[in-house]
Order: C-alpha cells, then sequence, then structure tokens
C-alpha cells in the first residue's frame, strides 16, 4: 500500500501541492478566528455540583461578583474628593454597559466591607453577563477602555474570576510568541547543523507551519460548535514544532540516503513513504490513542487539548507523509541545495555510539541499570506527597495587574474571600427551615460565621442580620458560609468542610458551591475517569506493540519502564511547583498543582514516548524476525535508530523547554515537564533500561502463546520489505 501511495505521489507531485496550497489558504483563513472562539476556563466539569450552584446564583439573584476592579488612590485615601469622583467616573461608564449587573461601588454604597483598613484601596463589583466568550470580551473592552475614564486620582486594576482569567488569555497569547521566538531559531540552527543544508533544514519547519495553521483551522471550527479551552493553543504551538519537524526528520534524511545511495528520485521516494512514512503512520497513531484517554474527562480543559493534540497529531502526520514526499519529488537534488560553509552533513541513519552503548549495557545490565532503577525511584518519591489546588491567579507572575489586585484582595479585605462557601436551594424555604439550616451549618468544625436571610449565625446562635438582605429571590434562598480563620480554600480542612456542608441535611435541596467546592468536583471527576483513561492507554499499548513485535512481553516491558519515568518526571514537578525549589529562579509562587495539569502532563509524556518506542521496537522485532539473536537485534537495531531517536528528541525537546519563558506557571509546568520526559525517554529509558530489560528477559521477551503468534503472523506489521525492481522502473517523476 505504501509503495502505490509512494508511486502516486511522484507522478502526481504537483497536483497534490497544488492542492495542499487550497488547503492552506483555507486553514489560514479559518485559523485567523481561533483566538476570538475559544475560551478561558473548562477546569471543573460540566455537570459538577459546584457548576449548577453558580449557575443557579446568576439566575435567580443576578449573578455573584464575578469582576472585581480594585481601586488604589495614588496619594491619600479612597474618600479623598479626587478619588470620589474618579469612582463616580468609573461607575457611570460601567453601568453603561448593558453587560454588567449588580454593579455596585464603595462610593455608592459606603459598606465598610468595600474599603480597606487603611483607606488606600476601594472596590467596585460587577457581574459579567453572557457565554464566557462573551464574558471575556467584555472584560477586555472594560480594561482596555472604561478603567482610563476614571481618571489619575486613582489606579483601577482587575481582580476576580474574569479579571483573572481574561489577563491569562492574554498571557497564553504573549506566552505562545515568547516561546516560539526562542524555539524556532534554536530548532533552525540545529536543523542547520543536522543536515547542512538550507534547504533540507527548512522543509521541517514547512511541516510544523502546515500543522499549526491545520490544527488551529481545526480547533476553529470547533469553537464555532463547542467549547474550547484557549489553552489548546499552547498545546498545538508546543506540540507542532516537535513533533512535525520529528516525522519530516524522518522522511528527508530518509530521502536523502536513498538519494546517497544511488537510486533515483522517483524509487527515493518510494522507499521514503515505504520506510519513514510506515513509521510516521504508527507513530502518529500511538501518540493520538495517547491523546484520546483526555476526552474521557468530562473537563473541558482537557477535552480541548485532547481535541487540540489528536488533530495535530493527524496533521503532522498527513504533512509529512502525503505533502512532504510531494514536495521532495519535485525538489529532487536540489533538497541538498544551500550548502553551509564549513558545516558537514549528519549522517543519522546509523550510530556506533548507541550500538556500542547497548552491547556495553547488555555485557553489565545489573552494574549500569540498577543505580538508574534507584535513583529513578528517588526522584518519584515526591509524588507521594501531591496536592491539588484549582487554578487562580498565582498562574500570573507577580508583576500582573490581576495578581497583584488579587493580593490586594487577600491582604487587605478580610482574607481570602474565595475560601466561603455557597449553598443555594432549588425551591422555595421556610424561613424557620433556614434558621434551623443556618444554625446548624454554623456548628460544623471550621465554621467562622453563616449569613442567611434569617440573619447570622456563629457557633450555633444568631449573631446579627449579617448579609440577610440580598440572600433571599424569587422563592430561592442562598447561605454563605466562611471558614473560621487561616482556613484557606485549597486546605484540607477546607475539603473537609465542604463535605460536612454536603452532609447535613437540607430543606430545598441545597447546592454547594464555591472554590473549594469546584476543587473537590474536579478532583472527584477526574478520579472517576480516570481508570477508564489509564485502560485506554494500557489497551492501545498492548495491541499496537504486540503488532509490531508479536510478544505479550514487550508492551508489558513498556508500560513499567515508562510508567517509573514519567513517576520520576512527576515527582521532580512536585519538587519544582509544588514545594517551591527553584520557584525563584523560575518566577512562580509554589503551591499545590492544577488538578488538570499531571493528567495532561502524563498523557503527553507518555504519547511521545511510545512514538519513540515504535520506531526502535520496529526495528528490533524485524531484525530479529531476520534471523537474529536477541542480543544481535537489540544492539544493531539502537544502533540505527539511537541517533534518529536522540535528534528527533533533541529537537523537540527545544519546543517544549521554550515554554520556561512563558509568563504562566501552566506554561513552564508544561514545557518543562514534557521536556524532561522526552529527554529521559530518549536516552536513559532507550539507552540503558530497554537493552538491560532484554538482557535480562533474554529470548523470553518475544513470549506470546501460540494463538496469538498466529494472529500476529496474519495481523503483525512490519518493516517495508525492499521494493522490486519493476516498481522502481515504472515510475517517473512528471513536470
Amino acid at each position: 500500500m505504501y509503495a502505490a501511495i509512494g508511486a502516486f505521489l511522484v507522478r502526481r507531485a504537483r497536483l497534490v501541492l497544488a492542492v495542499s496550497g487550497v488547503a492552506l489558504v483555507a486553514a489560514v483563513l479559518l485559523s485567523g478566528g481561533a483566538f476570538t472562539k475559544l475560551q478561558g476556563g473548562g477546569f471543573t466539569p460540566a455537570g459538577a455540583e459546584s457548576v449548577a450552584a453558580r449557575k443557579l446564583v446568576d439566575q435567580k439573584f443576578g449573578g455573584d461578583p464575578n469582576l472585581v476592579l480594585v481601586v488604589e488612590a495614588r496619594s491619600g485615601t479612597v474618600d479623598a474628593p479626587e478619588a470620589g469622583a474618579a469612582g463616580a467616573n468609573l461607575a457611570a461608564a460601567l453601568k453603561a454597559r448593558h453587560e454588567l449587573r449588580n454593579v455596585t461601588t464603595y462610593w455608592s454604597s459606603k459598606a465598610p466591607s468595600l474599603k480597606s483598613p487603611d483607606g488606600r484601596y476601594a472596590l467596585v463589583l460587577a457581574h459579567v453577563t453572557g457565554t464566557e466568550n462573551e464574558q471575556d470580551k467584555t472584560v477586555g473592552a472594560v480594561v482596555d477602555h472604561d478603567l482610563k475614564k476614571a481618571g489619575g486620582a486613582v489606579l483601577v486594576r482587575p481582580a476576580g474570576p474574569l479579571g483573572v482569567s481574561h489577563e491569562i488569555s492574554v498571557k497564553v497569547k504573549k506566552g505562545i510568541a515568547l516561546a516560539e521566538g526562542i524555539a524556532v531559531p534554536l530548532t533552525l540552527l540545529l536543523l542547520l547543523v543536522v543536515f547542512g543544508s538550507l534547504v533540507s533544514a527548512l522543509l521541517p519547519l514547512v511541516i510544523a507551519l502546515l500543522a499549526v495553521l491545520g490544527t488551529f483551522a481545526e480547533l476553529s471550527v470547533l469553537g464555532s460548535v463547542t467549547d474550547v479551552s484557549v489553552f489548546a493553543t499552547n498545546l498545538t504551538t508546543a506540540m507542532a514544532l516537535g513533533l512535525a519537524i520529528d516525522y519530516a526528520l524522518l522522511s528527508v534524511s530518509r530521502f536523502r540516503e536513498e538519494l546517497a545511495r544511488g537510486r533515483d528520485v522517483a524509487a527515493a521516494v518510494i522507499r521514503t513513504v515505504e520506510t519513514a512514512g510506515r513509521t510516521i503512520v504508527f507513530s502518529a497513531a500511538a501518540v493520538a490513542a495517547a491523546m484520546c484517554a483526555l476526552l474521557v474527562f468530562q473537563s473541558v480543559f482537557l477535552r480541548s487539548l485532547a481535541y487540540a493534540g489528536i488533530g495535530l497529531t493527524v496533521v503532522s502526520a498527513v504533512a509529512a507523509v502525503i505533502v512532504l514526499p510531494a514536495l521532495l519529488a519535485v525538489l529532487g537534488h536540489r533538497v541538498n541545495a544551500g550548502r553551509i560553509p564549513k558545516v558537514r552533513s549528519t549522517r543519522i541513519a546509523a550510530s556506533r555510539p548507541w550500538g556500542r552503548l547497548a552491547g556495553a549495557v547488555m555485557r553489565r545490565p545489573f552494574v549500569l541499570a540498577a543505580p538508574i532503577i534507584a535513583a529513578l525511584v528517588l526522584l518519584a518519591l515526591p509524588a507521594l506527597h501531591i496536592s491539588f489546588a484549582t487554578p487562580d491567579d498565582r498562574m500570573l507572575p507577580t508583576s500582573a495587574d490581576s495578581r497583584r489586585a488579587s493580593e490586594v484582595l487577600r491582604t487587605s479585605f478580610g482574607g481570602d474571600t474565595t475560601a466561603r462557601i455557597s449553598a443555594v436551594s432549588r425551591r422555595p424555604v421556610a424561613r424557620d427551615q433556614i434558621t434551623s439550616y443556618a444554625r446548624r451549618l454554623s456548628e460544623l468544625p471550621h465554621v467562622g460565621r453563616v449569613d442567611s436571610s434569617a440573619g447570622r449565625f456563629v457557633a450555633g446562635a444568631r449573631s446579627g442580620t449579617g448579609e440577610a438582605g440580598g440572600l433571599s429571590a424569587a422563592g430561592t434562598e442562598q447561605v454563605l458560609i466562611t471558614p473560621a480563620s487561616g482556613v484557606g480554600p485549597e486546605s484540607r480542612a477546607a475539603q473537609d468542610l465542604v463535605k460536612d456542608v454536603r452532609g447535613v441535611d437540607s430543606p430545598g435541596h441545597f447546592l454547594v458551591g464555591g472554590t473549594t467546592a469546584e476543587l473537590i468536583d474536579t478532583k472527584d471527576a477526574m478520579r472517576s475517569r480516570l481508570p477508564l483513561a489509564v485502560g485506554l492507554i494500557v489497551l492501545t499499548t498492548f495491541v499496537l506493540l504486540f503488532l509490531f513485535t508479536g510478544s505479550l512481553v514487550q508492551p508489558l516491558r513498556a508500560l513499567l519502564l515508562n510508567a517509573l519515568g514519567l513517576a520520576s518526571v512527576l515527582g521532580l514537578m512536585v519538587l519544582v511547583f509544588q514545594d517551591g525549589h527553584l520557584s525563584g529562579l523560575l518566577d512562580i509562587t509554589a503551591r499545590p498543582l492544577d488538578t488538570s495539569m499531571p493528567v495532561l502532563l502524563l498523557c503527553i509524556a507518555f504519547g511521545l514516548s511510545m512514538d519513540y518506542e515504535v520506531f526502535v521496537m520496529s526495528r528490533i522485532a524485524e531484525l530479529r524476525k531476520g534471523g537474529a539473536s536477541t542480543r544481535e537485534a537489540v544492539v544493531e537495531g539502537l544502533g540505527r535508530t539511537g541517533r534518529i531517536v536522540s535528534t528527533a528528541a533533541g529537537l523537540i525537546a527545544i519546543s517544549f523547554f521554550a515554554w520556561v519563558v512563558s509568563p504562566l506557571t501552566f506554561g513552564k509546568f508544561f514545557g518543562i515537564g514534557t521536556g524532561l520526559a522526552i529527554v529521559l525517554d530518549a536516552t536513559v529509558m532507550r539507552g540503558v533500561l530497554l537493552p538491560a530489560s532484554f538482557r535480562l528477559l533474554g529470548d523470553a521477551s518475544w513470549y506470546a502463546p501460540r494463538f496469538l503468534r498466529r494472529v500476529h503472523d496474519r495481523f503483525g506489521l512490519s518493516e517495508a520489505e525492499e521494493e522490486t525492481s519493476s516498481a522502481r522502473s515504472s515510475v517517473t517523476v512528471t513536470g
């Protein structure tokens, strides 16, 4: 089949390129609208109780304030006439927007809770209506235009959920520009060193560009029909530059080698599609299968990254297997044009050092492998105390406006307001029932006070009217539970409190929401779907590696080694991002990990490691099938593939490590974690632990029951056989 595809691409190369050009123009037109259709947030499952509670509050009470503006007096206090005039101007501008409801300012209400104790800060509260995209556009307009209308007497910074979300969206775009500004030049430089030719070095970048534009077009289309997170763009740019270059590197290097062996252009293209093309297709299948595991989760964030990852992998593979061979057929020997002075082209098809390393490991497997395994286990230990939190302003750098405003809210306005728990009824509730319910809630451990329409309760006793005025509307009651001092929204005490609140018998079927409730709902949703995701990954790994090797042992070996490597990387991420080691150098705030990050890291890193696993194991299995002993197959297989794997891994790691300059903690976590996983997999795992495992297992490495051997003989996958001379002679390059 692959020979037939190659032959068609040679005969119709210019037609294929013309159709590809039309598709590229369409992708450019579609991709332009991607950022306007994508949304922030999406971390909490849509069907969670906390989400339903938030929607009910929005519907019945006009919504809790989701946009907070922190107004700072440049001199004096916010009670000065100049500050009062600025507050009035700001309020007028906000109330003129029909998208805003419940606009409340300190100057209009004189509520003490809206002014800091030192009088330096005051708050403006508003609820922004609409879909998440519409909300983000509204907040953007407020930040870009309305804040300036306050005048020079005050400094206004956005905060609250939407203020933070909007700045994160802005930083995402900035992070992409910074990361690509570093990754693209470095990647081009390394490609020039590898190929020694400008044309050859540019071809992988062309495939990467096609992959990015094609995936952005896909996200734009999906964003029109379903919710898609803006964070999908991070994954697209990071993976595209690496994965597309990875695939193009295999094809271009193979094509150049076939030309160097004396083949004509047509035969070289066909052979490239047969060998590199086959490897790319099944490697892409491995990556896409791992990304499919993200689809089982209910989080819009993770599902969006699955859309991006699957689309990117498919587009990259199609571009590398269809577009690139057609381009090579037209270029022919000009693929070597643009020789770089004093740079000698590097042959990457075979590598004696990798073969020698494999031989040394197989002579002394315990001596070389045991210290590495011990080190990986030691690095994995911090993962045992991993803790989780919902994303907030601390994803942003300390210099960000919404981060600084949120710090003011925490330090000058009664602590962390996100710790408050909200309970809202789905039907009318009698006054005596509300009184009883609020009193019982106030008696729970870790409760500071409870506000309801029946008054404020502290430790089971009524303590004034509290916030009674706005907690009853349209047959619905809202009860606000404020945790005791020192109980943060991510703490174990706060999570236990939410569970206790949900355990209290309530009249009117109260739904419990708030930041801590969303954290619990997200963790529960992750925990419930994780076995299914892991099961899908295990199943696809078994099937794919069995088809390549005919062995049941090799899938197990691959899963165990990948699990060890990924656990060590996760342990390192806990040390850095949760425990705070190197936090000053990376300019991050140490805090519990965002709930989705470890799952995302493990799925992406596993998929990319399977990319290299398929490539290496297909060559080793083919040599074994050809009559080589296990030792000979491993040494020769790694000798033939080691340099390609290490070169490709180096290039893809650069695109991820470049995200260390991202202004978002998410970007740094994603880039560093995935880059480390790739480097570890392409060096320690492939160079040492893989040959050591073969040496220890011996011929048992290829074990499979007899009936499964028959299945493999019929359906198994292998490297393409050398094509017949008639096939070579029947194809000519047209045009």
